[in-house]
């Protein structure tokens, strides 16, 4: 099943130059049925790269650009008057797909929000009096912009703590970009194919779940989120200031998860510290809290996660 993986990666990487740890994070999200964030500047291929996902696996896909005069029925449906049978009838939202891009999540105000919250963890719409499951896999891939702060909404605590993994996409290196620029003036960026089905995604979910994790990791995992909430118990006492709030549970249960994804698109059937480590940053960083002395100071988050990884001791 590693081949059909590695068959997805080849043919994402028709459209999407460079990027890997992205996509790497895309394919863990599908195979954890887990929410995925995308924070970088314009022009990363965030989009593109959702896309040629929902593409090579044959999965409904949907975007939605979010704005500042968006609606929670823009997103999940309403009701409409039929007047030919004299009732009402349901206009089902763009939710109901399996791949839903919520293309600058934090332009929406907080009643968009809110509504996206029984969507993204019961996986279920309520539209009046009826209540409708979402088909599975249904996956939330937002993307947000850090720099243009004018009519953008921060996203709440209780949203962000239901993505799974928060993405921070960087500038490609010098040859990708080139590489980018060569195809994009000459249009030579090739079709995308459906190369996998729900079947070989649910086979590899199934797959996945065998990578065997062992007890020292499962600590280890508990350790590193326990010292964002008591850095001072791991010897950060510098850190106490800093956390307003440390991660929440479902920290734990998404990087065990996580963990056991990565080390499975790595080929491996365990689950080292080293797959810990890698998805750590991805898995906390949108979970810690900090306070208003860090960012007097612009301590940050991924800096303080570096040194909980330096001052956890590693199994």
């Amino acid at each position: 099943m590693s081949q059909i993986i590695q068959t997805i990666k080849t043919e994402i990487s028709k459209v999407l130059v460079g990027q890997e740890k992205m996509v790497e994070g895309l394919l863990a999200g599908l195979i954890c049925r887990g929410h995925i964030l995308l924070e970088g500047v314009p022009g990363l291929a965030k989009t593109t790269a959702v896309n040629a996902l929902a593409k090579t696996l044959g999965l409904d896909f949907k975007r939605v650009q979010f704005t500042p005069d968006l609606l929670p029925s823009d997103i999940i449906g309403t009701e409409i008057y039929d007047p030919s049978h004299n009732s009402f009838k349901i206009k089902k939202g763009p939710v109901f797909t399996n791949l839903l891009l919520a293309d600058e999540i934090n332009r929406a105000p907080a009643k968009v929000q809110s509504a996206l919250l029984e969507v993204m963890q019961e996986r279920q719409v309520t539209i009046g009096d009826e209540t409708f499951k979402l088909d599975l896999p249904f996956l939330v891939m937002a993307t947000q912009n850090p720099v243009e702060q004018e009519g953008a909404y921060e996203l709440p605590e209780a949203q962000l703590d239901r993505f799974m993994m928060k993405i921070v996409v960087g500038y490609n290196t010098k040859e990708e970009e080139l590489e980018i620029a060569r195809r994009a003036a000459n249009n030579t960026f090739e079709t995308i194919h459906q190369v996998a089905t729900r079947e070989d995604l649910n086979q590899i979910r199934e797959e996945a779940l065998k990578v065997h994790m062992d007890e020292e990791i499962e600590k280890y995992i508990i350790e590193l989120v326990a010292a964002t909430r008591n850095p001072k118990a791991h010897g950060l006492e510098e850190l106490e200031a800093y956390i307003e709030f440390g991660a929440s549970p479902r920290a734990s249960i998404d990087m065990y998860k996580a963990a056991r994804a990565i080390a499975y698109l790595k080929g491996k059937d365990y689950v080292s510290p080293m797959e810990v480590a890698y998805i750590a940053k991805e898995v906390l960083r949108h979970r810690i809290i900090l306070s208003y002395e860090a960012q007097a100071e612009e301590v940050n988050v991924d800096t303080i996660i570096s040194k909980i990884l330096a001052a956890v001791p590693i199994p």
